[in-house]
């Protein structure tokens, strides 16, 4: 059974994670979490302990960056978890190195078996340690075909596709105006 915790930031992820909270109701997840690869099997473990089911694994495509530790792909994993006694969400998201593979988490998550093979055929992510591999919605002759990689010349930056951290102030603003002009009408 999962141990009951009321606040996931603080008492789950918050010390081992990168993790930031969102708005709900602009993004679609409570708790963002940033990851490094050698990380992925330990976050989804955790989600895992805590009673978080999986809701998807997919990938998206965006220019290579340079970073410290080298070039990326342009490929980034995403995990999404959530719960069924409560509204809470958490989206978790990797970089996916020049070697185009992540760890598996289908032994921790069954149903993450047919994401992976999924994100695999559309992206060309290859999850280390999954014990079957195959296409799953293209033939086996298009092994290296994968439709959902874009032109290189219409790749946008990942700080494009992202939400601008000034975004979640102006919903907050928002937020506090509509509360104060209700708050004037209600006087």
């Amino acid at each position: 059974m999962a141990q009951e915790t009321t606040n996931f930031k603080q008492d789950i992820l918050f010390h081992e994670f990168n993790a930031t909270e969102t708005d709900y109701n602009q993004r679609g997840y409570h708790l963002e979490v940033a990851l490094e690869v050698n990380q992925v099997r330990k976050f989804a473990q955790k989600a895992y302990d805590q009673g978080f089911f999986l809701v998807f694994v997919t990938g998206f495509h965006v220019l290579p960056e340079e970073t410290e530790e080298g070039t990326t792909s342009g490929l980034n994993g995403v995990y999404q978890f959530a719960r069924f006694d409560r509204l809470y969400r958490i989206k978790g998201q990797v970089s996916v190195p020049e070697d185009m593979s992540l760890p598996s988490i289908c032994d921790i998550y069954q149903g993450a078996d047919w994401h992976e093979r999924e994100t695999r055929d559309l992206y060309g992510i290859n999850f280390e340690g999954h014990p079957n591999l195959k296409p799953l919605l293209l033939s086996d002759e298009d092994t290296d075909f994968h439709p959902l990689l874009k032109e290189e010349k219409k790749l946008k930056s990942l700080e494009k596709v992202s939400w601008p951290p000034e975004a979640l102030e102006s919903v907050d603003a928002d937020t506090d105006a509509k509360a104060s002009s209700t708050d004037s009408i209600d006087s």
